[in-house]
């Protein structure tokens, strides 16, 4: 039976339809009709993609950035097929070239017809785009990067946040976006930093999860990125080899995805391009097939990292060529190959033709993929793109808004010796090579710092003010001065002399250095842009002693992607630490300055106080500080989880029953009080450190966090429902198991700083979790009916 196209999707040739158009079947129903109609060559059709640029590589490593070896001259060229019997998706339209919304959306109609026509059964493509830290296209909202959304502590602000990007994607027609990254940060020298959710396993999984919520309520797909250890890679290089072990991998790198498959409810999973202890994440049947879907019972797609296929022959040298490429994958569980068709098409079809590769494998991808189209509605004979796409705005109110109160949550005072606020009327010296520019304050996934700075002298599209221009702006009677005084990408230093001639001269200063994001060496930070040590780059470690020592009130402004080491910088009156806070952020910076905006953002990494020391906070009694063992100091300048804020809070109790069994629930209750003048906000930090394991374990732990308001002379309750599964860990014989033995729970304002305690006993024998396990701690703020309620061990077991 055929129909032509009706409205916006009509078409000259007539489509086959069939069962897999009955609405009323189940989309696993309607894919498998559909897949048993179609030909090997329209099966493998819908694994691959185009993506029409001649300049991937600015924004990717490409097939053609390796070394030329006999390796990499056996991979062919990506196949053009015209869309002839259909294809799998459509890479990036919106995010690769200045293009308006009008004009997007008019490729993406052009293209998406001409998908429908080129195939019988009239399938559309799915449309992906990167939406890190907002939509990567021309004038869209550039929001705060996912370090700053891991400050802000907030999971409820993260859900809208992702929820007002998916709808943007939406709304012009995207199907899938490439977010969250849920790498977790175990070297602060690598250059994506600034992309992660910080380096503690549970903060990751539950932003990242709260992201995942937000971006599929919208109808959008998920997709977590890089699945598994890509930062974990030796000497923090990009794309390096990761050694890690296999309790590290299970205990510290696997958790946010499992979080945010299981809470998230995440519906496609991307490789990451390096090696598990030898063998490529793109070839890896154990992680790709036996972690994935046989632990955690994943049945969504799993895509590849752009030219991740091509790159097991080019750059890790498994495979003899594309094809061989592109089998490995294929068997490993990546089910469509991104951004172009390389290891698929046609060399997929003649491994399948020559027996090299099952059919059956093609067909398991190709039924994932076309479910989800299934799930999207583009079976279902609706418009291509939305009638009205071309009129939405990408950096509406909603927006606009978001961004503001994200960036304003996310900015971390770490310190401040009463000179803030400042003085509205003051002389203000704003000086650093940070204070007037723009790359300052979005991340490398920033449309104007991913796209744009390929395109010198086109306008941003949105209005990004400096921290210049804000502070201008927040202190309109101050008597202002500015010198850049250094580069952050030169090790120029010749404006020193007149920045320290500016502070000399001026009652404060405002010292703003950090980073400029960017790709592959064109910042200082973000995707390539690894460090060699964390001294602050070009000639700003030079220009802060020198403006330090004139004795004239600084405050040190830290606009950065990563953690900079400022133990040196300690005559600072104030440090200010804002991690790529976004288009709205030096007005959220210059409000803290100010007074306008209550600093509440908490430290997602640590601030070393030692270029050298690059270790995170999640480390084993050996890891810390060894007087008499070694003369190295790994204590961090400022914790994990610190941040100051308005107020003066002080933990006054933890409360929980002395006993938990392995398989209970314990209700702890964490009481603080605001004893200052001023409002707080509160980031209620639940610790956990288990005195005895038949492993070695982190001599501190994350547990649970809540972030709370608490006014001026006030005092709160908050109640955490921990299961015993938060306290497991893989033992010596690789099974997740909850030990019975002692542990302390602690709570405070940070890792660093836990005042309150309570050792516990976990009774019971060993138990292994098997299935499903408790991945959350929820809490709430107790109010009058919850005093007298009994913390008593929850005999039922755990939830």
């Amino acid at each position: 039976m055929t129909l032509q196209h009706e409205g916006p999707r009509s078409a000259t040739r007539p489509v086959e339809r069939g069962r897999w158009n009955v609405r009323s079947l189940s989309p696993v129903e309607r894919a498998q009709a559909l897949l048993e109609a179609m030909t090997l060559e329209e099966k493998v059709a819908q694994l691959g993609s185009v993506w029409f640029t001649d300049s991937g590589g600015d924004f990717a490593p490409s097939v053609e950035a390796t070394d030329s070896t006999a390796a990499a001259e056996t991979v062919s060229s990506p196949t053009d097929t015209g869309f002839d019997g259909g294809l799998g998706q459509l890479t990036r339209i919106f995010g690769t070239e200045p293009v308006t919304v009008p004009d997007g959306v008019r490729r993406l109609s052009e293209l998406q017809q001409q998908v429908v026509d080129g195939n019988r059964f009239g399938i559309p493509a799915i449309a992906h785009e990167e939406c890190l830290t907002g939509f990567a296209a021309y004038g869209a909202t550039a929001f705060p990067t996912p370090l700053a959304w891991a400050a802000s502590f907030d999971e409820d602000l993260v859900e809208r946040l992702a929820e007002s990007i998916g709808a943007d994607l939406r709304a012009v027609g995207v199907h899938q976006g490439l977010a969250p990254v849920l790498d977790v940060v175990r070297d602060y020298r690598w250059g994506r930093v600034e992309e992660t959710l910080g380096e503690d396993p549970y903060l990751v999984g539950q932003l990242g999860a709260a992201y995942v919520r937000g971006l599929e309520r919208t109808g959008v797909v998920a997709t977590l990125k890089h699945f598994a250890g890509y930062a974990a890679s030796r000497g923090a290089k990009n794309h390096g080899p990761v050694s890690i072990g296999r309790r590290e991998l299970a205990d510290v790198v696997l958790p946010p995805f499992e979080t945010a498959i299981r809470l998230g409810g995440a519906r496609s999973v991307m490789n990451a391009y390096t090696d598990l202890d030898g063998v490529p994440a793109g070839a890896s049947v154990e992680l790709l097939t036996g972690v994935l879907r046989d632990e955690w019972g994943f049945d969504g797609t799993v895509v590849a990292d752009y030219w991740a296929i091509p790159f097991l022959a080019t750059m890790h040298r498994i495979a003899d060529g594309a094809a061989e490429a592109g089998a490995l994958a294929l068997t490993a569980g990546i089910d469509v190959e991104l951004p172009e068709t390389v290891g698929f098409g046609a060399a997929l079809v003649g491994s399948v033709r020559d027996g090299t590769v099952s059919e059956a494998l093609v067909d398991r991808a190709v039924l994932r993929h076309l479910r989800q189209k299934v799930e999207l509605g583009l079976l279902d004979g609706g418009p291509l793109v939305p009638e009205d796409a071309a009129a939405t705005d990408l950096d509406g109110p909603r927006n606009r808004a978001i961004a503001t109160r994200l960036a304003e949550e996310s900015i971390v005072l770490l310190r401040n010796s009463g000179v803030l606020p400042l003085d509205a009327r003051s002389r203000i010296a704003v000086i650093g090579p940070a204070a007037d520019q723009f790359r300052s304050l979005v991340g490398c996934y920033a449309f104007p710092n991913h796209v744009l700075s390929k395109h010198p002298g086109h306008d941003l599209g949105i209005a990004i003010p400096t921290l210049l221009d804000a502070v201008r702006t927040e202190f309109p009677g101050a008597d202002l001065v500015s010198e850049e005084g250094c580069g952050i990408t030169t090790t120029d230093r010749s404006g020193i002399p007149a920045a320290v001639r500016a502070a000399t001269e001026a009652d404060v200063v405002v010292l703003a250095v950090g980073d400029i994001a960017g790709l592959f060496g064109d910042g200082t930070s973000g995707e390539g842009c690894d460090a060699e040590d964390l001294r602050l780059p070009g000639g700003q470690h030079e220009l802060v002693l020198a403006v330090l020592a004139t004795g004239t009130p600084v405050v040190l402004v830290v606009l950065s992607g990563r953690p900079y080491a400022l133990g040196e910088y300690g005559a600072a009156e104030a440090v200010v630490q804002a991690f790529f806070p976004g288009q709205e952020g030096a007005a959220a910076v210059a409000g803290v300055l100010s007074g306008r905006v209550a600093p509440s953002g908490r430290l997602p990494v640590q601030i070393p106080r030692s270029p050298a020391m690059s270790g995170t906070s999640l480390q084993p009694p050996l890891g810390l500080a060894s007087r008499g063992i070694s003369v190295l100091d790994p204590t961090p300048l400022y914790p994990f989880g610190h941040g100051l804020t308005g107020g003066d809070v002080r933990y006054r109790s933890l409360e929980a029953a002395p006993e938990l069994a392995v398989d209970g629930e314990l209700l702890v209750e964490v009481t603080v009080e605001n004893v200052g003048d001023a409002d707080a906000v509160e980031v209620v930090q639940l610790y956990g450190s288990d005195l005895v394991a038949s492993v070695v374990r982190p001599a501190v732990e994350l547990i649970a966090f809540a972030r709370i308001d608490l006014a001026a002379g006030t005092t709160a309750t908050v109640r955490f429902a921990v299961s015993a599964d938060r306290l497991s860990f893989t033992g010596v014989d690789g099974r997740r198991v909850v030990e019975p033995g002692r542990s302390v729970l602690s709570a405070g304002p940070s890792a660093g700083e836990r005042p309150v305690t309570r050792t516990i006993e976990v009774t019971g024998t060993r138990r292994v979790l098997t299935g499903r396990r408790s991945l959350r701690v929820d809490w709430h703020r107790l109010g009058p009916d919850d005093r007298g309620f009994d913390l008593a061990v929850d005999p039922t077991g755990g939830r």
